[in-house]
């Protein structure tokens, strides 16, 4: 039997699917935006999605929603909302995700999970934030060993075309093993992360369409695995039956002539000047994915880098193989909510070398599940959040409102490309 784990702020899904890669069943994810939460259920079918904010549902209700009655839960893991902690911006210390943690140690003291992980930006370690990192060890310091010194960890070094650092602060019941830190690997650079996609403005369909059937040129080992096409797994998680002429999460931008001739001129490695965008180096690692604004503050994208060799932004699929997520991996239609969903999100091959840690602590030995998984409903990957909220019967008052004053702070952003 595969060890259990549940996901607290799970997002689309790369906690998800690093902590099933590395040999856990993901029985539960909790996440309160309805938008994120439909992309989790269609890439995730056989766990439960717990549409609910996590500090208004119970430990014993998300075991219901799981169905594992009283089983041991073997890990909890999850990552608040960082906007308050991180590098980039105010990093107010009103914000209230930063009042989150305290609903991860909540939920975690309820269900008393063998071990624990909590994951967020480099910025909670910093200054006066580091305040709430400190009263949240020592709030799980009373029923767990916490390993410390805890770690910022960065994804290049763990296998992923990003240089992208996070905290991993890890905890187990007192008494068991604790697990280390991963070690590092080899790095894998961009063009080896995307090299094989076609360019997306050869198909005049993606500028309304996010899919159209392609043929791959020759991947590269990186890509041969996240298309995971071969028969040898590379992984002990659930295989997925999707097909693999199918280039997916593509809507691609249609960008001015001004823009075009900008980007071309800006070297590889460097940043566009006007627009600030970042052009990726092919040799380099793709510069930190970032997220973009909530809905309350103005729901604007982040910049986005620009291809290496064509002249415009990536698309969604060509950021989720900057981020490690597999090619049958579906984000959600727009181009808005699937950089987002990814931003938002742990590569999930960082989060697999974290959670391969722990199963090497529990002294086991993971085989690869039997049988390929169906995925779940296209539609899910469609919804308005008014149509995810009704979906799961929450109001779509869970998500704030945007507010348009953030429209002027953003207008560099708004000048796209």
């Amino acid at each position: 039997m595969r060890p259990i784990g549940i996901d607290l702020f799970a997002g689309a899904g790369g906690l998800s699917l690093g902590f099933e890669q590395a040999g856990f069943d993901v029985v539960a994810a909790v996440e309160i935006d309805p938008v994120h939460c439909a992309t989790h259920e269609f890439n995730f079918p056989n766990c439960a999605t717990v549409c609910r904010d996590i500090s208004k549902v119970s430990g014993n209700e998300i075991r219901n929603f799981a169905d594992i009655g009283k089983r041991d839960v073997d890990v909890v893991f999850g990552g608040a909302p960082c906007q308050g902690f991180s590098m980039i911006g105010q990093r107010a210390l009103d914000d209230p995700n930063i009042m989150l943690y305290e609903g991860f140690a909540g939920i975690v003291r309820e269900i008393a999970p063998k071990y624990f992980v909590f994951e967020n930006v480099k910025g909670l370690t910093l200054g006066k934030h580091k305040q709430f990192l400190d009263a949240l060890i020592r709030s799980l310091s009373r029923e767990y060993d916490v390993l410390l010194p805890y770690r910022v960890l960065n994804a290049a070094e763990h296998g992923v075309p990003q240089d992208r650092r996070r905290l991993f602060l890890i905890g187990t019941r007192k008494g068991l093993k604790l697990p280390a830190y991963p070690d590092s690997t080899k790095r894998v650079t961009v063009a080896e992360a995307l090299s094989d996609i076609p360019d997306a403005e050869q198909f005049p369909e993606l500028v309304w369409n996010d899919s159209v059937e392609i043929e791959f040129r020759t991947p590269s080992a990186y890509a041969r695995m996240l298309r995971e096409t071969g028969n040898k797994p590379t992984h002990f998680g659930y295989r997925r039956r999707y097909d693999t002429h199918l280039l997916t999460s593509s809507m691609r931008a249609d960008h001015n002539e001004i823009s075009r001739k900008r980007f071309t001129a800006t070297e590889q490695g460097q940043t566009e000047p006007i627009s600030r965008f970042h052009k990726l180096d092919p040799h380099g690692v793709c510069n930190t994915l970032r997220a973009g604004t909530n809905t309350d503050r103005g729901a604007f994208t982040s910049p986005r880098p620009i291809h290496y060799l064509y002249p415009r932004c990536i698309t969604v699929r060509e950021a989720a193989r900057l981020h490690s997520y597999p090619d049958w991996f579906r984000f959600h239609v727009t181009k808005w909510h699937g950089f987002r969903q990814i931003g938002n999100s742990v590569p999930p091959m960082l989060a697999r070398a974290v959670a391969g840690e722990i199963i090497k602590a529990m002294r086991l030995r993971p085989q690869p599940p039997k049988g390929i998984l169906q995925l779940g409903n296209p539609n899910l990957l469609s919804m308005t959040l008014a149509e995810a909220a009704a979906y799961y019967g929450v109001s779509t008052g869970v998500i704030a409102k945007r507010d348009r004053n953030y429209a002027k702070e953003a207008s560099n952003e708004r000048r796209a490309a």
